[in-house]
């Protein structure tokens, strides 16, 4: 039997392989009724130790609209979790009667641990910890190039919780294999960017700074993101930081009229409800353009192969 293989990282689809995933799931978004069979007697395990609206639900319609079908839970406690069981005997298990996996969990590195348990299912990393969302980089990839025509020469800034922020940590990794990518990294110094990731990077590829106004001025992608309470162990901390950035409609007035606003959602009070008449906005559509992209990934993993 062969060994499964998995998405546990943000890079782990060379950057051939990105561009077959995106041409496929820009083929689904054209003609879905194509593909309403194509995964017809297939299960998804949707396996979710944390809260989650759009990464659980796209992952279930797109299995859905494929024609399989999911099972799994929504809440560890009301599965043998609760009972103490360990997470390897879990996706052991689940491998007995599902065919692909999807798994949120809140400790780094869990959906690498839980992948050296498997021997033939694919698992899908839907976020682990503060570490990496390689889905949701699917899904951004996807709305950069559907809007830009490109994934190269531009400037994307990057607002919010930089250190906790595991959509972006993916989306800078995945970005900086393309050419001439210049990131803003704007956060207030308590939140800025895990060395880590800058290291990763060539120092002239990314400026630090605190003002959103600057960053909207030469932003080519303005990417918000929410000040993740869950992340903090201090309740005052967090209530210092949470509205540190607001977009609102105002502060577009000085941005190019080209900008794309993406989130990956939730959002709380860093985006004003104004922002989402203004067509620079994408983080709705963004939404949409996730389902696509893991439609084409369930595909792509359980090796269905593209239809003409």
């Amino acid at each position: 039997m062969n060994k499964a293989r998995h998405l546990l990282d943000s890079q782990d689809f060379n950057m051939e392989e990105l561009e077959r995933l995106f041409g496929l799931a820009e083929k689904i978004q054209q003609h879905p009724e194509k593909y309403l069979d194509v995964c017809k007697g297939n299960l998804l395990a949707s396996l979710f130790y944390e809260p989650s609206t759009r990464t659980r639900f796209s992952f279930e319609a797109a299995m859905l609209r494929l024609g399989g079908e999911v099972i799994g839970f929504d809440d560890p406690s009301g599965s043998s979790v609760a009972k103490g069981e360990s997470l390897g005997d879990t996706l052991k298990t689940v491998e007995c009667y599902a065919d692909v996996a999807v798994m949120r969990h809140p400790k780094e590195g869990a959906a690498k641990l839980a992948s050296q348990y498997l021997k033939a299912m694919p698992l899908i990393n839907a976020g682990d910890g503060g570490h990496q969302h390689p889905t949701q980089t699917l899904t951004d990839l996807m709305t950069i190039r559907s809007y830009k025509k490109r994934l190269d020469h531009m400037v994307v800034a990057v607002c919010g919780d930089l250190l906790f922020g595991r959509t972006i940590h993916s989306l800078v990794k995945a970005l900086s294999r393309y050419p001439e990518i210049k990131f803003l990294f704007v956060s207030p110094k308590e939140l800025r960017m895990p060395e880590y990731i800058k290291d990763s990077l060539s120092a002239d590829t990314y400026v630090e700074m605190e003002s959103l106004e600057d960053a909207l001025t030469e932003a080519d992608v303005h990417y918000m993101s929410r000040v993740q309470k869950e992340r903090f162990f201090s309740a005052e901390e967090y209530e210092r930081l949470k509205d540190f950035y607001v977009l609102s409609k105002d502060k577009l007035r000085k941005a190019k009229k080209e900008l794309i606003v993406m989130h990956p959602l939730p959002r709380v009070m860093e985006i004003s409800t104004d922002v989402d008449s203004d067509p620079r906005a994408v983080y709705f559509q963004q939404a949409k353009l996730g389902m696509y992209v893991r439609m084409a990934l369930i595909m792509t993993l359980l090796e269905k192969g593209e239809i003409s």
